[in-house]
């Protein structure tokens, strides 16, 4: 089975709240609610990966340093397993927009479950609840 490593981050405003995306409908797994990411190319640190995605998504600016390791999702899809750290950000240039046709929502910690996620980022909720 193949091993896809991708990466997301947990953007944390000065409200508490954690940056949510909506995956368009057209795409695999469109609807659900997803952390701000992607895949981590040949070549690629995952923290390198993740500021390139940041600024491709959503046009913001992010430093390596302010990239913080909070845990990871380890799933297995029919046709791929999956591999995903999870970063907390709280420092950033520039507003978060959707670059991509994607919707953006803040949400509060608590609140996360009432957005329909795909398999591997469910898991990563209890983790965020849990340290913000």
């Amino acid at each position: 089975m193949k091993l896809l490593l991708v990466v997301a981050v947990a953007l944390v405003d000065r409200d508490g709240r954690v940056l949510l995306s909506r995956r368009p409908d057209h795409k695999e797994l469109g609807g659900l609610w997803e952390f701000p990411g992607g895949k981590v190319e040949a070549g690629e640190t995952p923290e390198a990966a993740l500021i390139r995605e940041l600024e491709e998504e959503l046009g913001v600016d992010v430093k390596a340093d302010c990239l913080a390791p909070l845990t990871f999702a380890s799933h297995a899809y029919p046709n791929l397993h999956l591999l995903m750290p999870l970063y907390i950000c709280r420092r950033w240039s520039g507003l978060p927009k959707a670059q991509e046709g994607q919707q953006l929502r803040w949400v509060r910690p608590a609140s996360m479950r009432d957005f329909p996620m795909p398999p591997a980022d469910e898991p990563l909720v209890s983790h965020l609840i849990d340290w913000l």
